[in-house]
């Protein structure tokens, strides 16, 4: 199709696929595959100028390291019990949201004055939904689903500006299966599937 797509590329795009389709079906495979999407992405991020998104990578290697322990011990210590969907609490939004704006703020500076990144402002909002969502889905939040498809939103516009076609291309994917992991995680809320049952049987 002309595009100029390189293995880096592909390879990211392949693995960041697989990983969002573990994600929504609470495979917990999903943590060794996005760190390799992540190593993948470090490459062709920095080589395109998206410095914030490149350090990014680097940032959900740890939570991905993060997530995996929480996702098989319930976050707690001394439990091995699976970790369950629940919904996002008005203390968490408020953190997660005060953390947001002071990322995006200080980001847009930083990558303003000492990069020549053409997008600051997008590279840190991307950035900070990014890690806010990152948070949310090792927490098993459902409203994580919900800053992803904010991400990609915006995500996909500012790739097909960089020249990142199969990357936009990948990340329209990954808005679908977002919203297929949002219905997924909604049914698998506690208490969600018996009410479901008596409602079937009245």
């Amino acid at each position: 199709m002309g595009w100029n797509t390189s293995w880096t590329e592909v390879l990211g795009s392949a693995t960041g696929a697989l990983c969002v389709w573990l994600v929504a079906r609470q495979h917990i495979a999903n943590w060794p595959i996005g760190i390799a999407n992540n190593v993948f992405f470090i490459v062709l991020f920095a080589r395109t100028g998206l410095y914030a998104d490149a350090g990014l990578q680097i940032v959900f290697i740890a939570l991905a390291a993060y997530g995996w322990w929480s996702w098989t011990h319930g976050g707690g210590p001394g439990t091995a019990r699976a970790l369950p969907v629940r919904r996002t609490t008005r203390a968490e939004w408020a953190a997660l949201a005060a953390a947001g704006a002071v990322g995006v703020l200080g980001l847009t500076l930083l990558l303003g004055r000492v990069t020549d990144s053409t997008v600051p402002f997008w590279d840190a909002l991307t950035t900070a939904l990014s890690l806010m969502a990152t948070y949310g889905q090792c927490r098993k939040l459902l409203e994580s689903w919900w800053l992803w498809i904010a991400a990609d939103l915006v995500y996909i516009p500012l790739y097909v500006y960089k020249g990142l076609y199969l990357t936009s291309v990948l990340y329209g994917g990954f808005l679908l299966l977002c919203v297929a992991g949002l219905a997924g995680w909604r049914r698998e809320l506690p208490g969600r599937g018996t009410r479901g049952a008596v409602e079937a049987t009245v």
